[in-house]
């Protein structure tokens, strides 16, 4: 076994060079070499410290990155564009609204009434339903995006944003997936980075999905267990008994359209609250209305204060309101 150390041929060779085969027979020789990459530590660091130099010189200049296309980062962004502030909005999925769009259920129509479901600037046309179904929300926020002209970077997961004190702004690192049409394009990715004065959280208050750590029994359960963010309609549940497990807008929901679609019977299971339900590790800002939007070193975060479209909306005014103060008074000085 013989290792190269150059810094182009980086390989462990198993087998032996021609001249240590002498003397001995054509048929005793070993046959053909087969060599494994094994990089050298310091050459992995020397490529680590390269593709950081890559990114770096890639680095992307903005004055305020949304992350988030919901109903949430949308409004922002519409109301700092109002204002003439400059933002881009980073969105993980490949479509705007791909909540609404790709994890609620077929027969959802909002539980507020039109005028606390419209977003800044946009007003609902009186011929719309008081109550909007999915297929015409999703019409809005799309006409609602082409309307402001927003700035969408697709595909885009930030995977880390830190404020850097001394640039006074904040690097964001992004991880940008392949675009989707199929083959080994699909499994593509690339790092790319961004600098901005302003960040926005905007992800969602149902971003990820939220299911118990253990519920005892749940390893014997002979049926499916389905979180609502995969349920789409009731209909493989007719003639089957349906637990739903809490009583929110979607637990209720889903309760009567399994029930609808012709379930044998349907129970629903309601949890008590106790008064910190709200304040654990889960995702939800710490601090309550009126200054729940608002951080430190220009941090901001709109729509996760449980306070559905209508707390997005003024979040994402007094956000903008708020960037936009200090972006002109720092612009003109």
């Amino acid at each position: 076994m013989r290792r190269s150390h150059g810094a182009a041929s980086q390989a462990t060779t198993l087998g032996q060079s021609c001249s240590a085969t002498r003397g001995y027979s054509r048929d005793d020789r070993v046959g053909p070499c087969i060599c494994i990459p094994l990089p050298h530590p310091q050459i992995e660091r020397s490529r680590v410290r390269e593709r950081r130099r890559q990114r770096d010189r890639r680095m992307r200049d903005e004055v305020a990155v949304i992350v988030g296309a919901g109903q949430s980062g949308l409004a922002t962004a519409a109301c700092l564009t109002a204002l003439s502030v400059p933002c881009l909005i980073l969105e993980r999925d490949d479509c705007v609204a791909s909540l609404w769009r790709r994890r609620s259920y077929e027969r959802v129509t909002l539980h507020l009434a039109k005028r606390f479901s419209q977003l800044p600037h946009a007003p609902l046309p009186d011929s719309a339903p008081n109550f909007l179904p999915k297929p015409l929300y999703l019409r809005y926020l799309d006409d609602y995006a082409a309307r402001f002209g927003l700035r969408v970077a697709l595909r885009r997961e930030v995977v880390a944003a830190e404020y850097d004190p001394a640039e006074g702004r904040w690097r964001i690192e992004v991880r940008r997936r392949g675009n989707g049409g199929g083959g080994e394009a699909e499994e593509e990715e690339e790092e790319e980075c961004y600098w901005a004065r302003y960040l926005v959280v905007a992800s969602g208050e149902n971003d990820e999905a939220v299911v118990p750590g253990s519920i005892p029994g749940m390893e014997s359960f002979p049926g499916p267990v389905v979180h609502s963010s995969r349920y789409r309609n009731g209909r493989e549940y007719e003639g089957k008994a349906v637990l739903v497990v809490g009583a929110g807008n979607s637990g209720m929901e889903v309760a009567l359209d399994v029930a609808d679609c012709g379930a044998r019977s349907t129970t629903i299971v309601v949890r008590s609250q106790s008064d910190d339900s709200l304040l654990g590790e889960d995702g939800m800002v710490k601090r309550m209305f009126p200054d729940n939007w608002k951080g430190d070193n220009r941090l901001y975060c709109a729509g996760l204060a449980r306070r559905g479209i209508y707390g997005s909306g003024e979040d994402a005014q007094s956000i903008a309101n708020d960037i936009a103060c200090d972006y002109h008074h720092h612009h003109h000085h």
